[in-house]
């Protein structure tokens, strides 16, 4: 039962991100398309609403980060990254002589 609950967790560390950064990128494209489609309206001046797409962004970059983060730790602790991502090992100290 603790196994469950513990990969259960797990599971939400995965999806409340990914929630996240799925409403961050409606967001963005909901800024984009409403400023857009009002060109075609002559009777409204097109206005960009910043507030909305940059916290879209945040969000999207936010959850989108947190997940590749977590991938990434997950594969350089099972050895399967390439070298250069590797954690690096600190070398033995060079005997006096």
């Amino acid at each position: 039962m603790k196994l469950l609950i513990s990969r259960f967790i797990a599971i939400l560390f995965l999806v409340v991100p990914g929630v996240i950064a799925c409403f961050g990128f409606l967001k963005i494209k909901d800024s984009l398309f409403l400023y857009f489609s009002e060109f075609g309206n002559e009777a409204v001046t097109p206005d960009f609403q910043w507030l909305t797409f940059l916290l879209g962004l945040l969000m999207f970059g936010a959850g989108a980060g947190f997940i590749a983060g977590w991938i990434f730790f997950r594969d350089r602790k099972r050895n399967y990254v390439a070298p250069r991502f590797k954690e690096k090992r600190p070398r033995p100290p060079k005997p006096q002589a």
